[in-house]
């Protein structure tokens, strides 16, 4: 099976814990998309979506899937989502994509996390994937320092800009151990608006498509 082939299995899979009449979290990035193109089947059938970016704001629009503002919904069953590594605890990295601030907010509201990945992103230990940090314009060259500091190799993502118009800095070069405590020590950083750890709220159910099927598991 090709990656996308992967992909969309797991998206699949995804969509039976969509409850009917239910408001559906929606994240962003290549895997959030063929979840979103399976809800457009089931429309009819939810009252509509949170999406956690304007690009998934966009094609949720597309597909005539009704748009709530997060501010405006009370209960919100389930987030699905993809990720860029997920550990044996359900810890992520995410923010490859740019959107981890509000893909943050709303995983925060959901009672489910329902992360959606194929096997590549199962690692050890997080940290091969370069962690992203969106940070407020003006603090960049502090928090850079900062994030060198901590053992880390920070470089500017060039040309990009956030939905919420910050900057991202992607941290190479990190092992990290204790990804609850290191979410922590980073957020606390002056200037750092949030970083891509996942780790205080993980997921609690991963999808993960692999070559025989899509394996479920779930957070202890």
């Amino acid at each position: 099976m090709t990656q996308d082939e992967l992909k969309r299995a797991a998206a699949e899979a995804a969509l039976e814990f969509v409850g009917d009449g239910s408001i559906v979290g929606v994240g962003t990035g290549s895997t959030a998309n063929f979840f979103i193109d399976g809800l457009a089947r089931m429309k009819d059938r939810i009252r509509g979506a949170v999406a956690s970016s304007e690009a998934s704001a966009h094609r949720l629009a597309a597909h005539g899937i009704a748009l709530f503002d997060l501010n405006d919904v009370t209960t919100l069953p389930v987030y699905v989502d993809g990720a860029d590594e997920i550990d044996a605890s359900l810890a992520m990295i995410k923010g490859g994509g740019g959107a981890l601030t509000r893909e943050k907010i709303v995983a925060a509201v959901a009672e489910r996390f329902v992360c959606i990945c194929d096997a590549s992103k199962q690692v050890e230990a997080l940290g091969r994937f370069p962690l992203p940090v969106e940070v407020i314009p003006m603090a960049r060259a502090q928090v850079t320092r900062a994030l060198a500091a901590l053992g880390g190799r920070p470089l500017l993502r060039e040309g990009f800009i956030t939905d919420n118009g910050n900057i991202i800095i992607d941290v190479h070069g990190l092992q990290i151990a204790r990804p609850v405590e290191f979410e922590s020590t980073l957020n606390q950083l002056v200037g750092v608006v949030t970083n891509g750890l996942f780790a205080r709220r993980g997921a609690n159910t991963l999808l993960l498509a692999t070559p025989d099927g899509v394996r479920r598991i779930d957070a202890d």
